[in-house]
């Protein structure tokens, strides 16, 4: 499989590590912002080819597929140009910025009947594949999930701290892993959601705080915090709350509300929840089907997302 990687940020390497561990697969083109910057990673990496232009990789006959690691707002607009010009596309979280622009990723997929996924990592690591299938045998139901998503950033950068030319999101971004992944892990609708947020950031122009609560057709509760002002610990606690359970999972690391380590060394071939995401991604290509965390499965996420955009804005 013949990927190009649009992107030379912190998630761009993570994905090329994950697929540098995937057999029959490699990366043959980058593109990204800066022609020093894209040429650079390209040497560094190892990728033959390399471009400033979306345009330049997709005119490629030697590129198959598509992963988009880059800025949120370019997303959705890139995945339907990749679509359209016959490539396979992984988009990185979020799909969009908007519900609108998620459903017209949706629409060129089934247009086109090629592979649009998304990156919902989440539904890989295999902290959280523990749980889903202790779920699914019937073993476990959630009561409520309590989640915390805390980072500290008053500036435009990456996960390594590195700058970066676009603002970030709790709602759009950080909030669209944990609320995809209730609703995965629950496997009921959402029927009831409520949000606030704190002031927003005098430069960044976006709230810095905020809180989610929801509520299934089944009465599962999710209790949502997020905060890019919180200086440490940095990531996403997720505590499952059950009927016959508590567990606590960050990650790919996973432990019972009586802090006794589980074992999920054995739940996937990888403990590399992106390497997971990128392996489902080529295999739905090879096997010509529908991947977990395809654009249709996660458009109710976004919709969950725009309604409680509506309720901010009301």
């Amino acid at each position: 499989m013949r990927i190009a990687l649009g992107g030379t940020g912190a998630f761009a390497t993570k994905h090329l590590e994950g697929i540098a561990n995937i057999d029959d697969a490699e990366v043959v083109s980058v593109f990204g912002r800066t022609a020093d910057r894209t040429e650079a990673y390209a040497t560094e990496h190892g990728i033959s080819h390399w471009a400033t232009s979306l345009d330049d990789v997709l005119e490629r006959d030697d590129v198959e597929a598509v992963i988009l690691a880059t800025p949120t707002q370019m997303h959705a607009a890139q995945a339907i140009a990749c679509l359209e010009a016959g490539k396979h596309v992984e988009v990185e979280i979020p799909l969009a910025d908007s519900l609108a622009d998620a459903q017209a990723v949706v629409a060129a997929q089934e247009r086109t009947g090629l592979v649009a996924m998304a990156g919902h990592t989440r539904r890989f690591n295999p902290s959280h594949q523990w749980v889903h299938n202790k779920i699914q045998a019937g073993e476990f139901n959630i009561q409520q999930m309590d989640v915390q998503t805390f980072f500290f950033r008053r500036t435009n950068s990456n996960a390594k701290g590195e700058p970066r030319s676009w603002t970030d999101h709790l709602l759009w971004h950080h909030a669209a892993h944990t609320v995809d992944l209730f609703s995965y892990q629950v496997g009921e609708p959402i029927v009831a959601a409520n949000v606030l947020e704190g002031p927003h950031h005098p430069e960044l122009g976006i709230a810095m705080d905020m809180s989610i609560q929801m509520k299934t057709s089944g009465g599962s509760l999710l209790t949502l915090s997020l905060s890019f002002n919180n200086d440490g610990p940095f990531g996403t606690f997720f505590r499952y709350i059950g009927d016959t359970g508590t567990y606590l999972a960050r990650y790919d690391d996973l432990i019972t509300g009586r802090d006794e380590v589980i074992d999920v060394s054995n739940v996937a071939v990888s403990m590399n929840g992106i390497e997971l995401q990128d392996r489902e991604f080529i295999a739905a290509i090879g096997e010509g089907r529908e991947p977990n965390s395809s654009v249709q499965q996660v458009l109710s996420c976004y919709q969950a997302l725009h309604d409680l955009e509506q309720q901010l804005e009301s």
